[in-house]
């Protein structure tokens, strides 16, 4: 069973996580997103949040659960019997980065392999972290969001 998990921080969820998720679909026979608790950051939203607008995005396909983990990749990969790590990649530095990590994780465990899928070019420059810089300042970040999410903030 080809099993993948997106990690992330997904502060907030936006078009360009779920355009990755979606067209990771057919690729995988289940795909895990792993909210992480990332101690170095301080998030905008709560891990709970996140985690809910997933559940919400994807409550109608079967072969998706969300889960927030703390702690290695890796070690949430073995937990779940995720064989692989998925990652979107907007620019060529997105991928210099993600690829020393997918080095360290092949490190760590050779047999979880790294996939990696660019985004379509309508949601290259969607980073969350100019989302929330939008959204701090009272800016419409909904072209970058989907609706589940947009909703969520409204209230």
């Amino acid at each position: 069973m080809r099993i993948c998990l997106f990690p992330g921080t997904f502060d907030p969820v936006t078009l360009g996580h779920t355009d990755i998720i979606y067209r990771a679909i057919p690729l995988f026979d289940k795909i895990i997103i792993g909210v992480g608790k990332n101690s170095i950051k301080s998030p905008m939203f709560s891990a709970e949040q996140r985690l809910q607008w997933f559940k919400e995005i994807f409550k109608d396909e079967s072969n998706i659960e969300s889960f927030v983990y703390d702690g290695l990749t890796i070690n949430f990969c073995k937990k779940n019997n995720a064989n692989f790590i998925l990652r979107g990649i907007r620019y060529v530095s997105d991928f210099e980065y993600e690829k020393a990590i997918a080095d360290a994780n092949r490190t760590l465990d050779a047999t979880i392999e790294t996939v990696f899928l660019t985004c379509e070019p309508k949601y290259t420059s969607i980073a969350s972290t100019i989302v929330r810089d939008i959204i701090r300042n009272g800016g419409d970040a909904s072209h970058f969001l989907p609706e589940v999410v947009i909703n969520s903030l409204k209230k």
